[in-house]
């Protein structure tokens, strides 16, 4: 039984998508366990930029099926635009992916709703407004509206015409928004929209389990980053779902004992979309020099992501709380372009140091950073393969990084471009 996990560090926004199509060329199976549309992943494939937010990054593999769990929420909107943007590339879709009839839909109202609460809300989490979050307290509230419904025509219709009624109360009277809008005819475009995942309706728990039984090598992803998740993260700036590895087995129905691999992704410097405490953040003209070089711009909203320098205290605790096997570092090359960089290795609080991350928003945003400083190698990466080739500067970078977070970098990814990875063994 061998399952690979693929988890994000930081804040998101990690590189997780090359990661996950680079190493789909070695596995059958490429399943997503949360989520929704809410996040993006960037792969650039024969010269071709790919932005999926739901289907997995291994679609780009001609040989792996792909598999959106039950703990994901699905935008039928989102994903037949992504089926579409894939057949335009003549990438085969059909027979390939599966989607699970324990999957929750997010519907319009869930839209709406999300949208007028970050309006409302005296403290704005900076939510993307796909409705991830409304979907997930529908689901967690057992009114929420499973895929497998859709079988049943009559009652799925019936089912979504009284949440819709509900939602409309709801947003006129706890939110004092009008919804101006034609009920019969959304529902009738909904329903139009929602026939595309029909044909992709399956068990996903026994697939998945089956074929771990027989061998089948089987590769997890989950979207954001632990930093974001809803128990372990910087709450309440957080995400409505848990990208930590625990999530993998209750979002895809596998035990935790076939889970062999757990690889964390990490940039070599650190990024963060929307509100919430960034001990790092560089408000100033680094922080710009690494938005542009790395074209920190959210692969969902576009939105400019808040760039700072690399937290280890962060990472290591995300290595603590994932059980992380191995790292795979990216971005690396955005780095090249200064003389010295820095990373934290202690937060500082009234007066106190210490090692251990602070989960805790208010708490966290008080925090002083600590640096350690280290060389920088003003070289290009174009073309190095080798790991001993690196720069040296790079390679006392990277050794210091496994030393204090204590797990093993096994891929440094230096360019967008699949090619452009070096493999450690």
């Amino acid at each position: 039984m061998s399952v690979t996990l693929v988890i994000g560090t930081q804040w998101g926004d990690e590189g997780k998508g090359k990661i996950v199509d680079l190493l789909s060329k070695e596995v059958d199976i490429v399943a997503r366990y949360q989520g929704g549309a809410n996040a993006g992943h960037t792969v650039v494939f024969n010269g071709n930029k790919f932005i999926l937010h739901l289907i997995p990054s291994g679609i780009l593999n001609s040989n792996s099926i792909c598999v959106i769990g039950n703990g994901v929420v699905i935008d039928p909107y989102a994903l037949q635009e992504e089926i579409q943007l894939l057949n335009n590339f003549n990438i085969q879709v059909n027979g390939r992916l599966l989607i699970s009839d324990k999957a929750h839909l997010i519907l319009p109202y869930h839209k709406i709703l999300d949208k007028a609460s970050e309006e409302c809300s005296e403290k704005s989490i900076g939510t993307t407004g796909r409705g991830i979050g409304p979907a997930y307290i529908d689901k967690f509230a057992r009114c929420g509206i499973r895929i497998g419904e859709l079988k049943e025509n009559e009652t799925f219709r019936n089912h979504i015409e009284k949440n819709f009624n509900e939602k409309i109360r709801l947003i006129s009277n706890v939110y004092n928004k009008v919804i101006d809008i034609n009920l019969e005819q959304t529902i009738d475009d909904f329903l139009k929209t929602v026939q595309i995942i029909n044909n992709f309706i399956s068990d996903t728990t026994t697939y998945l389990n089956e074929n771990i039984r027989k061998g089948k090598k089987v590769l997890a992803e989950g979207a954001q980053g632990t930093l974001l998740d809803v128990d372990h993260g910087t709450y309440p700036f957080v995400t409505s779902s848990n990208p930590t590895s625990g999530g993998a087995c209750s979002g895809l129905g596998i035990p935790p004992t076939s889970i062999k691999h757990i690889i964390g992704v990490c940039k070599a410097y650190t990024t963060r979309v929307g509100n919430g405490p960034f001990p790092t953040e560089l408000r100033n003209e680094i922080g710009e020099a690494i938005r542009k070089e790395g074209f920190e711009f959210g692969a969902t909203t576009g939105r400019p992501r808040r760039c700072g320098w690399l937290d280890l205290v962060a990472l290591k605790y995300s290595v603590m709380i994932n059980g992380l096997t191995s790292l795979a570092i990216t971005k690396i090359d955005v780095l090249g372009q200064f003389d010295e960089i820095f990373v934290c290795t202690e937060y500082e609080l009234e007066g106190e140091r210490t090692t251990n991350f602070i989960p805790h928003s208010q708490i966290l945003s008080k925090v002083k950073p600590i640096y350690k400083k280290f060389r920088g190698w003003k070289k290009k990466l174009n073309g190095i393969s080798e790991y001993q080739k690196l720069p040296t500067q790079l390679l006392e970078y990277v050794k210091f990084i496994e030393e204090f977070v204590e797990c093993p970098i096994k891929i440094i990814s230096t360019s967008p471009d699949r090619l452009d990875t070096i493999i450690i063994e």
